[in-house]
């Protein structure tokens, strides 16, 4: 299989003599553009797919009935908080 380029991209100046600063030694400018993007690219596929996996975790639990109200998380939350807060102004007093 023949290999293919990825279109060249415009920098500032400035710029492309900060990218050549961190490169490590023996590396070339198509090596650390080429990880990037692979880098870039692995990382979207996994955010899809923990987007993905939410929304059918959503699903299932709409379907199945099986969560739990906004209204009781947050409420147990805010007794969590003041709690906190209570024993915060009591050591501190």
């Amino acid at each position: 299989m023949k290999t293919a380029t990825l279109p060249p991209i415009r920098v500032a100046p400035d710029f492309r003599v900060e990218l050549e600063g961190v490169l490590e030694q023996g590396e070339s400018l198509s090596q650390f553009v080429e990880n990037a993007v692979r880098s870039t690219v692995a990382k979207r596929k996994n955010q899809a797919e923990f987007i993905r996996r939410g929304m059918a975790a959503i699903d299932a639990t709409q379907r199945d009935g099986s969560g739990i109200p906004a209204e009781l998380v947050i409420a147990k939350l805010e007794a969590k908080l003041a709690a906190a807060r209570k024993l915060k102004a009591e050591r501190g007093a």
